[in-house]
């Protein structure tokens, strides 16, 4: 085929507020109708006439395909029900809110199944689950997937001081194993876990340096914490948080656990006591847990960053469009995968924007492939480098001076 079949792996949808709704269990909709009254949206993008893009799917397939994308991993964007912002950037409930909290995650999973099921086999919905009641996760974790979400489930995050106990414990060890058994991602997403800082101009600025390390966590709790041990077919994810820091990051995490587990060896120092039960919790190193578990939802990859691909590793790369959002390539994703896989090897540019999505998420490649013959980038435009960036791209894809990152 002359052209790329594309998947984007990080995009976002959900369904404007009151159309939530019919999605809720009937014993919520006075609470619902009432919070609804009073609430006020805070997101400029979800108030502007574009907003519709988040659940217009007729809108939504045009445009994604006018800019050569025929399939998508659908994150949450819009205010589920009960919610004072968005999920995925929103503090775990406390005990008081959980129960409608909960109720307005699973009216979000109800509504995106109908959402995907509008375009068969082109969308993997990512359902959305609270870690407070484990064993109801677990329970809505096999609904979802039943109802057709093939995108697995999005892990919140734990900032510091949560009411709920970290990513290492063994108490969620549940959802791992379901999540392995159905052969379903566990998919933590850019934003989430970072720890409130306020509304100053610093604590703005704080976030931004910060917000992606918060996320990485998840990545080293559940390797130290041994999940990967217990279940061998877990699958983690880490999507929109960059994917420059990975080589690094690994090297780091197999210094400590080479040191930790060596330490552990030798009981007069002072570093034994930290690395006690380590070897045994663990199993494999965090090099290798990458290489058999984890994979990268590399939204809007960066020039800078496809230089170390082969140390990421070419079978665990998802480009992103991220769309609908201002960071997101489009309509300029095209010239986005220009600038970053003009020049490399054609089934190397295949598999990260399109081969690698569809084995993590089970689309169907020879449907996309039809879709793509019509609409797909041509091989020979990609393999062109890019010499002037689109006048109105708005996407990190395009920013000058990008380096690697420390995280």
């Amino acid at each position: 085929m002359d052209r790329y079949t594309v998947i984007s792996a990080d995009c976002h949808a959900g369904a404007d507020l009151l159309d939530y709704r019919p999605y809720l269990e009937k014993k919520h909709h006075d609470d619902f109708d009432a919070w609804a009254a009073t609430y006020v949206n805070p997101y400029e993008d979800l108030l502007a006439d574009t907003a519709d893009r988040n659940w217009n799917s007729r809108r939504r397939l045009r445009e994604l395909e006018a800019d050569g994308i025929v399939a998508e991993v659908v994150f949450p964007n819009t205010i589920p029900p009960f919610f004072p912002k968005a999920s995925l950037m929103a503090q775990p409930p406390t005990r008081a809110e959980y129960e409608q909290r909960w109720a307005g995650l699973q009216a979000h999973n109800r509504w995106l199944a109908d959402f995907c099921a509008d375009a068969p086999g082109r969308r993997a919905g990512v359902a959305q689950i609270l870690l407070n009641d484990v064993d109801a996760a677990v329970a809505e974790i096999r609904r979802a997937r039943e109802a057709g979400l093939t995108g697995g489930i999005l892990l919140p995050g734990v900032p510091p001081g949560s009411p709920v106990p970290e990513l290492y414990s063994e108490a969620y060890d549940p959802i791992w194993a379901v999540c392995a058994e159905l052969d379903v991602p566990v998919n933590h997403h850019g934003g989430s876990a970072s720890p409130p800082l306020g509304d100053e101009p610093a604590a703005r600025a704080v976030f931004m340096v910060e917000t992606t390390w918060f996320s990485h966590r998840a990545l080293w709790h559940l390797i130290f914490g041994g999940a990967f041990r217990r279940h061998p077919g877990l699958k983690l994810v880490l999507t929109e948080q960059g994917s420059g820091w990975i080589p690094g990051v690994l090297d780091m995490l197999d210094y400590y656990h080479r040191r930790l587990v060596s330490a552990a060896t030798r009981v007069a120092t002072a570093e034994s006591k930290f690395g006690a039960g380590l070897a045994e919790s663990m199993g494999k190193g965090p090099g290798e847990v990458w290489r058999d578990n984890c994979f990268v939802g590399a939204s809007f990859m960066r020039p800078h960053e496809v230089p170390l691909r082969d140390r990421i590793g070419l079978d665990k790369i998802m480009w992103g469009s991220d769309y609908p959002h201002d960071e997101g390539t489009t309509p300029y994703s095209r010239e986005g995968l220009r600038i970053a896989y003009a020049g490399l090897p054609r089934e190397e540019v295949a598999a990260m924007v399109g081969g690698n999505a569809a084995r993590v998420y089970g689309f169907d490649l020879a449907l996309l492939d039809r879709l793509a013959a019509v609409h797909g980038p041509a091989v020979e435009e990609i393999a062109q480098p890019l010499k002037e960036v689109p006048e109105g791209a708005t996407s990190p894809a395009f920013a000058p001076g990008g380096s690697v990152r420390v995280w």
